[in-house]
C-alpha cells in the first residue's frame, strides 16, 4: 500500500480491544420504518435481518467515537457528508489534508474526499447476548412512551420509542487498529480516551432523554505483529480480562509501552 506520493506503507502489526458492551439504561439506534403499521412502533431499532435481533453497527459506535473525538479535538466541521440540500438533513464532520491530523489519522477519510488516509481503527458489529435478557422481555425489546407537550394548552403528541432494555449485554465487541508507524502507538492511546468519551456520553439516539448509557466490559488485548509473528497474537493480560474500561485506563501507559516493545518499528 503506497500513500499519495508513492511511498510504500509498512504495516507493523494490529492490537485488537475484545470486549463486551453493556445497556447501563435502555438503549436505542434506530433505523427507518419498513411498512406503516396501524398501532406499531414510531421510532424502531435495528435489527439482523436473519435472527431479528438488536444489535450495535459497528458505524454507529465508530461514528460516536470520530464525533466525541472531533469535539475534544477543537476541529472545524467542514465536509458535508451526501451533499444534501435540506439543510434540515445536512450532516457535516471533519476532513483535511493534514497528514497529522488528530482525527482524519486515526478515523480515515471518505472516498469522496480529496485525500485519501488509511483508517487505522476498524469498529465491528456487535451482536447482542440474548441470554442477558430474562426471558420476560418480548422480542428482545421495550417500548418507551414519550409525549411532547404544548406549554400554552397543555396538549400532548405521544410516541413511542423501542429500546433495548436496560442490563443487555452485547458481545463480542472486537475493534481493529493498524500500526503503519511508531506515531500510531499515541494514536491507538487516543482510541481508549475516544471510549472513555463514549462511556460519558451516550450511544445512539435520545441520549439527553436517558436512553445510551453504556459501559465498556471484560476487556482483552491481543497484539499481532509482524515482528513476532502476524500469526502469534500476544494478549494482555495473559490469562485475566481488564474488568472494566477505568481498570484498562489505568494501565494505559504500560499498554503503549508494551505496545512498542513488542512492534519493533
Amino acid at each position: 500500500m503506497s500513500d499519495k506520493n508513492g511511498r510504500q506503507i509498512q504495516l507493523y502489526g494490529r492490537v485488537v480491544l475484545l470486549g463486551e458492551i453493556k445497556a447501563v439504561t435502555g438503549l436505542h439506534i434506530g433505523t427507518s420504518k419498513e411498512t406503516m403499521e396501524i398501532g406499531g412502533v414510531d421510532m424502531p431499532i435495528v435489527r439482523n435481518p436473519v435472527n431479528r435481533q438488536p444489535y450495535i453497527p459497528g458505524s454507529s459506535l465508530k461514528g460516536k467515537m470520530r464525533s466525541l473525538w472531533e469535539k475534544l479535538s477543537g476541529v472545524t466541521s467542514n465536509f458535508q457528508i451526501g451533499k444534501s440540500n435540506d439543510v434540515a438533513k445536512q450532516v457535516w464532520i471533519h476532513m483535511c489534508e493534514d497528514s497529522e491530523c488528530k482525527v482524519c489519522s486515526l478515523y480515515g477519510t471518505t472516498g469522496d474526499s480529496a485525500k485519501k488516509a488509511p483508517a487505522r481503527l476498524m469498529v465491528r458489529d456487535v451482536p447482542l447476548d440474548a441470554v442477558s435478557l430474562p426471558e420476560t422481555v418480548v422480542d428482545f425489546t421495550e417500548v418507551k412512551w414519550e409525549a411532547a407537550i404544548d406549554r400554552v394548552t397543555s396538549a400532548a403528541t405521544p410516541r413511542q420509542m423501542e429500546r433495548v432494555p436496560a442490563g443487555a449485554i452485547f458481545s463480542p465487541m472486537e475493534l481493529v487498529f493498524s500500526f503503519y508507524g511508531k506515531e500510531d502507538v499515541a494514536r491507538f492511546g487516543d482510541v481508549l480516551t475516544a471510549l472513555q468519551l463514549v462511556e460519558d456520553d451516550y450511544l445512539g439516539g435520545q441520549g439527553s432523554r436517558g436512553s445510551g448509557k453504556v459501559e465498556f466490559k471484560q476487556l482483552r488485548l491481543a497484539l499481532k505483529s509482524s515482528a513476532k509473528g502476524y500469526d502469534q497474537p500476544l494478549w494482555r493480560p495473559d490469562e485475566e480480562k481488564y474488568t472494566n474500561l477505568a481498570s484498562l485506563l489505568e494501565d494505559k501507559t504500560n499498554i503503549l509501552g508494551w505496545l512498542r516493545d513488542n512492534l519493533k518499528f
